[in-house]
């Protein structure tokens, strides 16, 4: 199967999906992105593996079905140019960077102290090794139908993501998680590129 481990996230997603709505909870209390700082019942409940946690969990049918359409978008395309270990890599790595920037940046902004989840930091990370990758492919959305170059496509979502993160606009979004993702697919696709520019030939 030339995309096996899109697929196999997305299935790992939707059962975690099903298993959390049995106890949505307990679920969101020990597997969400919860903030450093105490919540409003006064407890901190960050645990460390939430910053890979999170991103198994969605609050509803179209909050997952959304990021799993970005998922096999931009992650199929991906895994078939660079193979499923190199696309589990990128993908992780923007989940770990997206939630680190979810823990520091909106505390630092004054926003209260509520859990994150899902996966949009690493499908936003996706979008953009996506965009390095096929700088010219089109990609559109439901909700603005007009096909872009991939590139600007990516562009354009981020600074969108930066505005309401910083005007507080569009609240109940981790929009910094989104951003973050961003981070660590850079770092990983420019890692891929100057090893690929080192090789001879």
């Amino acid at each position: 199967m030339r995309s096996a481990a899109v697929i196999g996230l997305i299935i790992a997603n939707v059962l975690a999906y099903f298993i959390e709505s049995s106890s949505p909870d307990a679920f969101d209390l020990a597997f969400a992105l919860w903030p450093l700082q105490p919540a409003l019942d006064g407890q901190v409940h960050f645990q460390i593996w939430q910053i890979v946690t999170y991103a198994f969990l969605h609050g509803s049918v179209a909050h997952l079905f959304f990021n799993m359409i970005g998922l096999y978008m931009f992650g199929g395309a991906i895994e078939r140019a660079v193979g499923p270990s190199r696309l589990l890599v990128c993908y992780f790595a923007s989940v770990v960077t997206a939630a680190i920037a979810q823990l520091i940046v909106p505390p630092l902004l004054g926003a209260p102290a509520a859990p994150a989840l899902g996966a949009s930091g690493g499908v936003f990370g996706l979008l953009l090794a996506y965009a390095i990758l096929f700088p010219q492919a089109k990609v559109a959305l439901l909700i603005f139908p007009v096909p872009l170059p991939a590139r600007v496509f990516a562009v354009l979502y981020a600074v969108a993501e930066l505005f309401f993160g910083l005007t507080g606009r569009m609240s109940g979004v981790a929009h910094f998680a989104h951003l973050g993702g961003l981070v660590g697919s850079a770092l990983v696709v420019g890692y891929w590129l100057r090893k690929a520019r080192r090789r001879p030939g």
